[in-house]
């Protein structure tokens, strides 16, 4: 994908959570999902997306919410171009301190609410070193508590009991073979769980099907020996894809850009 010369990304030291700064003069991604949340701030210009089918646009101050799972792009809202920082949290993560419930939902995509904007502020304050353990426990407390404070639900998707143990057991089993080829059958004996029932808890409690989720666990992998400097056709095998055109087509469904515009704008010391 074609970008401005000036385009550039930071990814900082990470424990658990994915922190990044980025700024973008024109087009920034096109249209993807993750199975993470992503919620960022805008610290300069209009940062504008298409999201649930709509135009949205974050003014500096404003933070964003994007559910998992959920298509959006991103682009600048005029000439001035867009800087932000953003954290890319898993469901798993806010499971851990919501414990089974359903994941929080913010439909607009824009928050302004003081206290989210706090418990975002606080994990995105520096970039130049992971957070301390204690300190990323605290601010996922305080940003799982505040994403569900903030949440307008989806009573309409919630079902009356969902297994948590079992799809933890499920996502356990895909983080431990991310790079081999699992089947459902497999999963629904993990689970004790026929596989109808296994893919809508293991949706609603972490925000996307099984092989989304391993497909993501996959490209995580691959970011990482992108930026590491590895070849692309290598890394395509080495994390499980059938080849590199499998990977770009997969890396490009969940990020945007392809990898090796990915690798282009990651910003080296």
């Amino acid at each position: 994908m074609a970008g401005s010369a000036g385009d550039w990304c930071i990814v900082a030291p990470s424990l658990r959570i994915e922190r990044l700064e980025a700024r973008f003069q024109g087009h920034a991604y096109g249209m993807h999902r993750h199975d993470t949340f992503a919620i960022g701030i805008t610290l300069g210009g209009v940062q504008s997306f298409h999201y649930r089918r709509s135009h949205r646009h974050s003014l500096p101050g404003t933070v964003i919410v994007l559910h998992p799972d959920e298509v959006h792009d991103g682009h600048a809202g005029d000439e001035r171009g867009f800087h932000y920082r953003i954290l890319y949290v898993a469901p798993s993560l806010i499971q851990s301190v919501l414990g089974g419930k359903a994941l929080p939902y913010l439909d607009g995509g824009l928050s302004t609410d003081p206290g989210l904007t706090s418990a975002v502020q606080s994990l995105l304050r520096t970039l130049d070193a992971p957070l301390d353990p204690l300190e990323e426990d605290d601010g996922l407390a305080d940003l799982a508590h505040a994403l569900e404070a903030n949440s307008d639900g989806r009573p309409s998707r919630q079902r009356q009991t969902l297994d948590y143990h079992a799809a933890s057991r499920v996502r356990d089993y895909l983080d431990a073979h991310r790079c081999d080829s699992v089947t459902l059958q497999e999963l629904e004996g993990i689970a004790g769980q026929e596989r109808w029932t296994l893919s809508r808890d293991f949706r609603a409690l972490f925000g996307t099907s099984p092989y989304r989720y391993l497909t993501l666990r996959r490209l995580d992998l691959a970011r990482r020996q992108i930026a590491a400097g590895a070849r692309l056709t290598d890394v395509a095998v080495s994390v499980g894809f059938a080849d590199q055109s499998h990977m770009t087509r997969a890396f490009g469904g969940a990020f945007g850009v392809t990898p090796s515009r990915w690798r282009s704008l990651l910003k080296q010391d």
